[in-house]
């Protein structure tokens, strides 16, 4: 039961984007089309679940046994650095449109600060590493839900006829805070 209260809170109630405003950056950048954010979605999600990981072990076993827990950012930066160029590599060689299609923001995985958060964020709720394999993936899946949802949104513009000076940025902070607001109504589901 533990374990479904940790999807729903971190998928619907704590949704890193919508209610933790971590990983904003690839949220309005890579929200145009459904295939690019589906993309983004799934390399988001390998590299959360992967760094949250190698995270966790690195913080057990060498800084918390060497005492020198306050090097957890600067480490926990470098391994998620050290990961994004790993995906990089792989998403080139297995899906070169997928790899074109992400550009720059694959790369801005990097800097998501969604990822560390999250890193840091199972750190700080003593998780064991499976409860923060649970929930890194589930924040993933809500990273990638409201990233969908805004992207199909997005699409939808085209269609209507929106005002000039709302065009781009400034519906899509308006979308994005209304979808905020929906997803406050999961709010009372789980504490």
């Amino acid at each position: 039961m533990e374990y479904i209260l940790i999807i729903i809170s971190a998928v619907f109630v704590n949704n890193i984007v919508l209610a933790q405003f971590l990983g904003i950056c690839p949220f309005l950048g890579v929200s145009n089309k459904i295939n690019t954010a589906v993309g983004m979605s799934g390399a988001v999600t390998f590299v959360i679940v992967l760094a949250t990981i190698v995270t966790y072990l690195i913080q057990v076993f060498i800084l918390d046994k060497l005492g020198i827990g306050f090097m957890q950012t600067i480490t926990f930066i470098l391994i998620i650095a050290a990961l994004v160029q790993m995906v990089e590599i792989i998403l080139k060689k297995i899906s070169q449109p997928l790899y074109q299609a992400l550009g720059i923001f694959l790369p801005l995985i990097t800097t998501n600060c969604a990822v560390l958060g999250v890193a840091i964020l199972v750190i700080r709720k003593n998780y064991n590493l499976l409860e923060g394999v649970v929930y890194s993936a589930a924040t993933a899946v809500g990273f990638g839900l409201a990233l969908v949802i805004l992207a199909g949104i997005r699409e939808q513009y085209d269609l209507l006829d929106i005002p000039k000076g709302m065009k781009g940025v400034p519906i899509s902070l308006v979308t994005a805070g209304i979808l905020a607001l929906a997803f406050m109504g999961f709010t009372g589901i789980v504490k």
